[in-house]
């Protein structure tokens, strides 16, 4: 999730985590390509409207943890940074989330480490349900998504949904929105839409 809105606790799940983005990463260079996330033989013909439908900007790698302050420190400890600031998103007065269709209380502590255009984003589920936190109980800590920011977010989420990808989370911060979509059968992780309003 961006910067405005809303690392492991032992070495075996670290090195699992790498591999996950890396597989994530390398499935990803098919998207920016064309989107042709079902693979060859998956992949239906793109009509004409559709064809510029790119994601082309990689905005964030984002971690799911159990207790953030602990692995804020972590990654802090490892990369020579500072621990960042740890913020909460908004309630759902405000984020108007969204968990597979219906409204969610849920909300999340997020901690972000900046690499230029890049972050590495910490997030701890708070309440539920969500994405998050659903995550979280299946699989335990690890990646969660990889984010992209996009332009003409609605454009873009009813193609992925035209391709069998289904819309899993949605909701608004400070300066923007979000959709997370699981395209873990094909990526082997979510992908999450980024839209920035103009200012």
């Amino acid at each position: 999730m961006a910067r405005n809105e809303h690392g492991q606790s032992s070495d075996c799940t670290s090195s699992v985590s790498r591999r996950d983005v890396l597989a994530g990463l390398a499935g990803l260079t098919a998207a920016e390509s064309g989107l042709r996330l079902g693979g060859a033989e998956a992949a239906a013909p793109v009509e004409s409207d559709q064809s510029e439908i790119r994601l082309r900007e990689i905005y964030q790698i984002a971690f799911i943890v159990r207790d953030i302050e602990r692995e804020a420190k972590r990654w802090a400890d490892l990369l020579g940074m500072d621990v960042p600031e740890i913020i909460i998103t908004d309630t759902e007065d405000k984020a108007h989330t969204r968990f597979r269709g219906a409204p969610t209380p849920a909300r999340a502590k997020l901690a972000f480490f900046s690499f230029g255009s890049i972050s590495l984003e910490l997030i701890e589920p708070v309440g539920g349900p969500s994405t998050w936190k659903e995550v979280l109980d299946k699989h335990g800590e690890g990646l969660h998504h990889i984010a992209f920011r996009v332009e003409e977010i609605d454009k873009i989420l009813a193609f992925l949904n035209k391709k069998g990808f289904t819309t899993i989370q949605t909701g608004d911060f400070e300066t923007g929105r979000y959709t997370y979509v699981d395209t873990t059968p094909v990526l082997k992780t979510m992908i999450e839409l980024l839209e920035f309003r103009s200012s």
